[in-house]
Formats: structure tokens, sequence, C-alpha cells
């Protein structure tokens, strides 16, 4: 009766919010993306959702964003430097090697 008169539904009342920690998050994708340098969110997001966490995929990746790791690295596939050899002048007409 109280709540009516302040014009305030029940289910506000009695809302508990959840806590925020995302501290078991964190930590999880930290390990996983340690181990698995190339692996984007959807593998990790399926690696934790194997593992048995229930978490929303929404949560997961928001904190995925905060550690900066939706960024693509892109790595330098460098070729190593060659050194030409000087063309070898045959000494006659006709003559190879």
């Amino acid at each position: 009766m109280s709540c009516t008169i302040v014009n305030l539904s029940r289910c506000a009342y009695y809302y508990q919010p959840k806590s925020a920690d995302d501290s078991m998050i964190i930590s999880l994708l930290k390990s996983i993306t340690d181990k698995h340098l190339r692996w984007g969110f959807p593998k990790c997001f399926h690696r934790i959702r194997k593992l048995g966490y229930k978490w929303n995929h929404k949560r997961v990746y928001r904190v995925y964003c905060q550690l900066k790791l939706n960024i693509r690295s892109k790595r330098n596939k460098r070729l190593p430097q060659r050194y030409p050899e000087p063309l070898s002048v045959p000494s006659r007409l006709g003559n190879v090697g």
C-alpha cells in the first residue's frame, strides 16, 4: 500500500542490482588471449562457454573491448633481405657456366 502512495511499483522497491564485478571475465579473457593470440571474440566466447560460464555475450564483448582486444593487431610478415650475386660472364661465345 505504501508503494501505491509513493507511486512506485513493488518490483522497483524490491529490486537488487547485480554486482558489476567483471574481474573474473577479465582474468579469463586475458588467459585465453595469452595462449591464443590470433583468436577473435567469437572463438574466445565459445571457449568461455565450453568452460561452463554462462555470461551474456554482450557483457563479455563489453569487457573484451575495454581490454582493447577488439583492435586487430597486424603482424608484419617480413621476407629476409636478399643479396643479389653478380651475374657470371662466359669466357667465350656459346659457353655456358
